[in-house]
């Protein structure tokens, strides 16, 4: 089967990458950086997927600086939401299957309770409601498709680039001797994109298709996020909890954002591990890189 990987150098795509190449030859992955294509490029779009024919599409493009998304709405939804309509419609043109991921954050987080696929959707940010539309735009305009709704991504190649991820922030804080400030009432489950990756590539070629919650089991606070990563990482640093109100972050996040892969175990496949497994894993494999902790 053909993918077409849109988003080529992001850290799920990067762990996709390996994860297929590990499945064998059953599967020709084509990787497409945005330097190659623009998303919002809807003829550029269509005569990629013209000309690479996939059986199967997978979006890991995103705006998803959730603070910056505040300040510039219309590009927000110009990617989150038009870009993913270019790809439904080039999807659905060519018959190929569309994997688009989306987020958490598409919840409010009032429940108090995880999140499991059929409960309503209720986006506190524009970042949210942009990745809501993005969900909608696909059901309207592709047949065959699955929606990943994940959550708190973190990978290796976040290690290797300027963007980094949240885990990767907290040990250069604590390197540089700084304390980092790191909310302790917004509740979530960290997700490594090698786990997420391992469990795509079983669901994308399988048949299944619709909308899945996919994160690792399990779930904490930020607060305690950063203190297992110093843990882990035999880092004694020193974390300062904050709520939400004191931190004063531009987009409004929700308290309770924890899903439940009720969807993904109910189609028969085999649900996630901890966190905690997922981000010893991740740990042990930046020391293998060299990557110094502190």
């Amino acid at each position: 089967m053909t993918i077409l990987l849109i988003g080529a150098n992001g850290q799920l795509a990067r762990d996709l990458q390996i994860e297929f190449a590990a499945a064998g030859k059953k599967h020709e992955l084509v990787p497409v950086t945005h330097e190659q294509i623009d998303i919002c490029d809807r003829r550029g779009v269509d005569d990629l997927v013209s000309s690479t024919r996939p059986k199967c599409i997978i979006n890991t493009a995103a705006f998803h600086q959730v603070d910056l998304c505040e300040e510039e709405p219309q590009t927000t939804f110009a990617v989150n939401e038009g870009g993913v309509t270019n790809l439904a419609q080039a999807a659905h043109r060519h018959n190929a299957l569309l994997v688009q991921l989306s987020t958490d954050y598409v919840f409010d987080g009032v429940k108090r309770s995880a999140d499991v696929e059929s409960d309503e959707a209720k986006p506190l940010s524009v970042y949210g409601k942009s990745r809501l539309a993005g969900e909608h735009a696909v059901e309207q305009h592709c047949t065959r498709h699955i929606i990943i709704r994940t959550c708190g991504l973190y990978g290796l190649a976040g290690s290797q680039n300027k963007t980094g991820n949240f885990v990767e922030t907290m040990l250069k804080l604590a390197a540089a001797k700084r304390t980092p400030r790191v909310v302790n009432d917004q509740v979530c489950t960290p997700t490594s994109t090698r786990d997420l990756a391992r469990h795509m590539v079983q669901l994308a070629p399988s048949g299944a298709q619709g909308l899945f919650h996919m994160t690792s089991t399990g779930e904490c606070s930020w607060f305690d996020f950063a203190r297992e990563c110093f843990r882990l990482a035999g880092v004694h640093a020193p974390v300062n909890p904050v709520s939400s109100e004191q931190y004063a972050a531009k987009a409004k996040r929700p308290a309770y954002s924890v899903l439940d892969n009720l969807a993904y175990r109910s189609a028969g496949f085999s649900d996630f591990r901890p966190w905690q497994e997922a981000l010893a894993e991740y740990i042990h494999a930046r020391k293998k890189t060299g990557l110094q902790s502190s």
